[in-house]
């Protein structure tokens, strides 16, 4: 482990950073090192590996604990606290033997059965979709850091297949020892020095993954996006996560979504927004137009005398609810663009047409409420 970088360093962030700042770093270079942005780049992979390991670890309370007090070993997949002075979770880990002493007098030195089946952690990926993929869901590969059983021994880590059950602790993990602490004998429990805690022995150990049983592999998952998803929701994978021991479950793993800007639709929950410029005339008169949506083309009819900033919607073009078959609306926010580069003729024609027109009742009160100002002063 002497040659890992150091996780907060990997990050770029303080050891005393907050979750967010975490989350952050890691969100800026996992983009930047995503091998969808790195094709065939060698190096970019490996750096998305070694973000990907260090977020797994500082995302999670309490694997960050670990790693702040023992370091790589800490987030080992056989990490055993017992065989660095602490385990006891009472404040007399760092007091060595004595620890050991008050640990078995106030009942903290015990451990749960280490042969018996337990849970994989849980792992955190990354996935970018486009603006499409996330409304109309998708089928899309994710890159995934996870610790699996070893494929040479099947997690046993025995090269020939032979488990043994370790003579000194009996397969407990734990043996008792008797101290003198000032005058009295005193019977402590502490880890197996033999197995280390695990209650099992080899006596060939996998050369592949040393005899842990274990090992750190990233490879690409197929999973499937449902439609409707937004920015910052989590998929849940089951049994996708590190393997489990003993025979135990694996752990989830879980996909954190980004969505790409669309250079033209914006989202408001299920609702589709957009803006559409029509022209002077086509708002005093009225006019069907065709405008885009994410399913295709769409003749909208706009009403004469329309303004700028009127909204109009297109009923079932927005983003489906799920499965249930519902959908919500496009909302289509209209502005009129006031024409510009006029010949002398539209000007002309224009000057005519407004002295034609008498002013709406809405400008009328307005035009009297300026004449009044004018006259009271």
């Amino acid at each position: 482990m002497a040659d890992k970088r150091d996780y907060y360093e990997v990050l770029g962030v303080e050891k005393g950073a907050s979750a967010e700042a975490i989350k952050k770093a890691y969100r800026k270079l996992a983009m930047q090192y995503h091998p969808d942005r790195n094709p065939g780049n060698k190096e970019a992979e490996e750096k998305f590996k070694e973000v990907n390991e260090a977020y797994e670890v500082l995302s999670d309370d309490s694997k960050r604990s670990r790693y702040d007090q023992y370091g790589h070993a800490g987030v080992d997949p056989n990490f055993n606290p017992g065989g660095y002075g602490g385990g006891f979770g009472g404040g007399f880990g760092d007091f060595g033997d004595l620890g050991d002493i008050f640990g078995s007098i106030f009942g903290g030195g015990q451990r749960s059965n280490p042969n018996a089946p337990r849970r994989g952690e849980n792992v955190a990926s990354r996935l970018e979709l486009t603006f499409e993929e996330a409304v109309f869901g998708a089928d899309k590969e994710v890159s995934v850091t996870r610790i699996e059983n070893c494929p040479n021994c099947a997690g046993t880590g025995s090269a020939d297949g032979k488990v043994e059950t370790c003579s000194n602790c009996r397969g407990t993990g734990q043996v008792r020892t008797s101290q003198n602490f000032m005058g009295m004998t005193m019977q402590s429990t502490t880890t197996c020095p033999k197995c280390g805690g695990r209650g099992k022995t080899v006596k060939t150990p996998c050369g592949t993954c040393r005899g842990k049983g274990k090992v750190r592999r990233t490879q690409k998952l197929k999973i499937s996006v449902p439609s409707g998803v937004d920015e910052g929701q989590t998929i849940r994978v089951r049994g996708e996560g590190c393997s489990g021991t003993n025979g135990g479950p694996s752990g989830d793993l879980l996909v954190e979504l980004l969505v790409k800007k669309h250079s033209f639709f914006r989202r408001d929950g299920f609702n589709i927004l957009c803006e559409i410029p029509i022209s002077f005339t086509q708002a005093a008169l009225g006019a069907q137009i065709e405008i885009p949506t994410l399913k295709g083309k769409y003749t909208l009819t706009i009403p004469e005398g329309t303004q700028t900033g009127t909204v109009l919607a297109v009923p079932g073009r927005g983003v489906p609810y799920g499965n249930s078959g519902r959908f919500g609306d496009q909302l289509v926010t209209l502005v009129v663009e006031t024409p510009t580069r006029l010949t002398k003729e539209q000007k002309d024609l224009l000057r005519q047409l407004d002295g034609t027109m008498e002013a709406q009742p809405k400008k009328k009160r307005l035009f009297e409420k300026i004449r009044d100002t004018f006259d009271s002063n």
